[in-house]
């Protein structure tokens, strides 16, 4: 088993949702955390939060979706910690409509967070990963990327694009000691599936729930490299 106390985690969209839950489980591992989002307001509070647990923490505002924007945020965060142990790709957004209806702006959007926004943060953090001799690097992606669903043809195939991405960049980070794991969840109680996509009929309890995930997140990152086993079913990750 690894230890997480004392480590560093990157988590993107970590002001609300399933990535302030993971936030939140990995700090009471000790984990010092670092935050991303769009909400400047969410993630001030948020940060009080988990310093409320005796981590370090730090954040950046910015949209995973533009590069500079990016790029510059990751260097604000490095200020802070210029060494990532832990890298979480989280932030995520959806739409619903079929190919003829959906606006082609939207389309381009879901696209545009969900795959570039992953490839972006990934080349801005994997400089911070190496210089601390290796980590890990996990993408949430969405059983809508193993199979494709009438009106959600955007989601689905940024999913899918972020499975293999994911794979590619296992395959290439195995020399550098960096793992990557790549989770595909069904529907999880969050802000984009209870409000955006109404996809829980007003009852958010029949679906997996944020700390349950995050958990799962937490006991993903403290099994030993080769205990995991390569599914695509469930995760993508180096032996």
């Amino acid at each position: 088993m690894t230890y997480l106390k004392g480590k560093t985690a990157l988590i993107t969209g970590g002001s609300r949702s399933l990535g302030k839950a993971t936030a939140i489980a990995l700090a009471k591992e000790g984990v010092n955390i670092a935050i991303t989002g769009r909400d400047t307001k969410k993630l001030e509070e948020t940060a009080t939060e988990l310093k409320a647990l005796g981590v370090n923490v730090t954040y950046a505002a910015f949209d995973v979706a533009n590069q500079e924007a990016v790029n510059a945020g990751i260097e604000k965060i490095a200020k802070q910690f210029p060494k990532i142990d832990i890298l979480i790709n989280n932030a995520g957004i959806a739409g619903l409509g079929s190919v003829e209806e959906m606006p082609t702006a939207k389309w381009e959007e879901i696209i545009q967070v969900n795959v570039l926004g992953v490839y972006y943060v990934a080349k801005a953090v994997i400089p911070l990963l190496k210089a601390n001799g290796g980590g890990d690097i996990i993408n949430v992606a969405s059983t809508a990327g193993l199979k494709g669903s009438a009106n959600y043809s955007a989601y689905s195939a940024s999913k899918a694009a972020v499975m293999r991405f994911s794979e590619s960049l296992m395959l290439e980070m195995r020399k550098e000691n960096i793992r990557v794991v790549t989770l595909t969840p069904s529907t999880i109680a969050t802000d984009m599936t209870i409000t955006d996509l109404k996809i829980t009929d007003g009852n958010p309890d029949k679906v997996l729930q944020p700390e349950d995930f995050a958990q799962l997140i937490v006991d993903i990152l403290k099994f030993e490299r080769r205990a995991l086993i390569a599914n695509a079913s469930i995760f993508s990750s180096n032996p």
